[in-house]
């Protein structure tokens, strides 16, 4: 994915490109190709195309890799620009390659011209860098495969950029106007200017502003929202017009994050006016604005469009009549796509989520009335506790003081034997004091655990278990520990190894045994 160098391309062969092209086309259902079935795809002798794949491989058009059953051959970014533009040349929309003008997180950008000396834009997309690889949840190339090549991803990215830049252009949209592409490349006019990142001065600030805002609401009008309608994806012209570019992201207003995306891209343009010019403005449009006079959606099939919308929005344009739609229905109710019965397995599972979460709410209020309950109970017990034990501290109290007069008044009358009873008297008293700090601790451990109770009961982190039974789904348990299982799997399972050299599996197969053989001959008695 490194910088591109199209010196090669003038000293390839016809043979040459018949092995890329027979590559190519055996990676469609092969992770790496044998050379002998590019040999029998090109047509050509397996001598002569062992030698071609040499020379490809040193070229790094070409990449050689070791598999665990097969080794094969595996088309690099190199080899599929080098088909892209062979075409193209072919064609004549290119005739001399330039400089690179710009990169981006999945193309890049480079200067070109025809056979008349115009020159024109090359976009060439590259999905599958460390930056941009979330490509399931962001894009919807996949579909209902499992996994792609990132050299498929980025031929469809192209084809669905193109198609935007057409459909936009025939409606009057301040697009580039695309001349042609194949395989991942797309050819466009060059746009004289730079983006408006770089644009530090206008004339007139408040018509720029507007004028961008009406763009957002009128590409929601036609059926479609940008997704990326930033200052990177704006083009300003020597002569202050504005022209979009970037359009593999785009998506339907019948999207279910629609209404998300549109927001994002109004306060994108607001943030970047107030920060870069100092205007702020209370007026911009809202998804609420939006009225539906086209449907570019449709014709492009963009993301977020399921068959049933396209048939209602056509209808209710009056593109379609309802009677044939009707009639296509009947024709198309016994044979559901997998990607119907994929959609409907989604929903199927985002009722029964919904529905975990909702029996998930109930049994956490539940828990948390019998917790409330239950402090209620223990702040009763403590009030009854500290009432009895303040009571019997005062009995404790009165026999005290009944018991010490009458101790005084005998010390009195029996002077004679007063260190006997003193005796006896400090005994006692010893006694009651044990006895009252005895009760005093009881009573101060009982309001440090009706304390802690209360406590527990009114602390966040604690949780109060109604029953033994686990409130989540056994299904979901199972899905979730087969995942677990899977990852630990794959981090167990040893990395794939790149051969350094182009020997075949079968030669080094060969080679092994024949070690084997040498090694055992002494238990056979050869020498």
């Amino acid at each position: 994915m490194g910088k591109l160098n199209v010196t090669m391309l003038r000293y390839l062969t016809h043979e040459d490109f018949r092995v890329l092209t027979a590559i190519e086309m055996g990676m469609k259902n092969h992770e790496l190709v044998p050379a002998s079935l590019a040999a029998q795809i090109a047509n050509l002798r397996h001598g002569g195309v062992h030698k071609v794949l040499r020379e490809l491989c040193k070229r790094k058009l070409l990449s050689y890799e070791r598999g665990k059953r097969y080794d094969g051959y595996r088309l690099t970014n190199a080899g599929y620009d080098y088909l892209a533009l062979k075409v193209l040349a072919q064609r004549g929309t290119i005739a001399s390659f330039g400089n690179q003008i710009g990169v981006g997180k999945e193309s890049n950008i480079y200067i070109v011209a025809n056979e008349e000396g115009i020159p024109s834009c090359l976009k060439l997309h590259r999905l599958g860098r460390t930056c941009f690889r979330n490509i399931k949840e962001k894009r919807d190339y996949h579909q209902h495969r499992h996994s792609a090549s990132w050299l498929y991803l980025s031929r469809i990215s192209a084809t669905r950029e193109f198609a935007y830049m057409t459909a936009l252009l025939d409606r009057g949209f301040p697009v580039p106007k695309p001349i042609d592409f194949n395989r991942h490349c797309v050819v466009m006019e060059l746009v004289e200017g730079g983006p408006l990142c770089g644009v530090y001065k206008v004339e007139n600030v408040e018509a720029l502003y507007e004028e961008l805002m009406d763009l957002i609401v009128t590409l929601a009008n036609h059926g479609v929202i940008h997704g990326d309608f930033n200052e990177f994806n704006i083009m300003i012209t020597d002569s202050g017009k504005p022209i979009i570019i970037d359009f593999p992201q785009m998506i339907s207003t019948q999207h279910i994050n629609a209404e998300v995306y549109f927001q994002r891209d109004v306060n994108c343009i607001r943030d970047f006016f107030k920060r870069r010019f100092g205007y702020e403005s209370e007026l911009y449009p809202t998804f609420k604005d939006i009225s539906r006079e086209d449907c570019i959606d449709v014709e492009v099939r963009a993301s977020g469009l399921t068959k049933q919308m396209e048939k209602d929005l056509l209808i209710e344009m009056g593109m379609e009549n309802e009677e044939e739609g009707e009639e296509e229905e009947e024709v198309d109710s016994d044979d559901e796509t997998y990607e119907d019965c994929v959609e409907q397995d989604v929903e199927d599972l985002q009722t029964q989520i919904k529905d975990l979460q909702l029996q998930v709410e109930d049994a956490m209020k539940e828990q948390f009335d019998v917790s409330m309950r239950q402090a209620s109970k223990n702040d009763n017990e403590h009030s009854e506790k500290t009432s009895s034990a303040t009571s019997h501290s005062v009995e404790l109290n009165d026999t005290e003081g009944e018991r010490e007069q009458n101790g005084e008044a005998a010390a009195v009358e029996n002077v004679t034997t007063g260190k006997e009873h003193s005796e006896s008297a400090s005994s006692n008293l010893s006694s009651e004091v044990n006895t009252r700090n005895t009760q005093e601790q009881t009573v101060s451990s009982a309001d440090d655990e009706a304390l802690s109770v209360k406590e527990d009961c009114f602390d966040t982190r604690s949780m109060w278990s109604v029953s033994t039974a686990s409130t989540i789904a056994p299904h979901v348990i199972k899905r979730r520990m087969k995942i677990s299982l899977d990852k630990r799997e794959k981090k167990s399972q040893p990395r794939k190894t790149v051969a350094k050299g182009e020997a075949s599996a079968v030669t080094r197969i060969r080679r092994d045994n024949r070690a084997t053989i040498k090694e055992s001959t002494g238990i056979w008695g050869w020498e």
